[in-house]
């Protein structure tokens, strides 16, 4: 029996901060398209004792989004795709508030898997249920078609979207030289 061949497998890619469209609750299959290639740019290299500034995170309004329309709510939106499948019949999604903790599954039913195939197959879940300003722990399962479960994807983290109304911005993390 072939195993599960997972590429890019977590291109996990999380939706960057901002609204995000609304999936199409009949389709939660999503084919990833290539983002355009940045320009080229020229940089003074650093030294490798400097540390990369901190990404800022906007602030904003935190917790419960549910009465924000869909297409409005900030989103992680984990993707991954598959090499070839074998007896594969779906994926569920699980999420929880530490890397260690304890996980729940979002996916009320699972996101259909291709089978057996050769071919590869990209897929994406877009959880919109998240306060912007928590930081979340994800991880994808798959189901094979005779009914055993594996986890397929290490425990990934999406960082929190937003701040709260007047916090602080993070400041910068300094390296340690020795």
């Amino acid at each position: 029996m072939r195993p599960l061949v997972l590429t890019a497998l977590i291109a996990t890619t999380l939706a960057a901060c901002g609204p995000t469209a609304a999936p199409d609750a009949e389709a939660p299959k999503a084919a990833a398209t290539p983002a355009p290639a940045p320009a080229p740019v020229a940089e003074t290299p650093k030294p490798p004792e400097a540390a990369a500034p901190a990404k800022e995170i906007p602030e904003g309004e935190c917790g419960d989004q549910s009465k924000v329309p869909a297409e409005q709510r900030l989103a992680n939106t984990a993707r991954w795709s598959t090499a070839s499948e074998q007896n594969n019949f779906g994926f569920d999604v699980f999420r929880g508030d530490s890397e260690k903790g304890e996980f729940a599954k979002l996916t009320k039913e699972p996101i259909p898997g291709a089978g057996t195939t050769d071919e590869t197959h990209d897929y994406s879940y877009r959880d919109d249920t998240i306060d912007p300003c928590k930081e979340y722990w994800y991880y994808i399962e798959q189901t094979n078609t005779n009914g055993t479960k594996e986890k397929i994807s290490p425990v990934f983290r999406a960082g929190p979207k937003r701040r709260p109304v007047g916090s602080p911005a993070p400041q910068p993390v300094e390296a340690v030289k020795e």
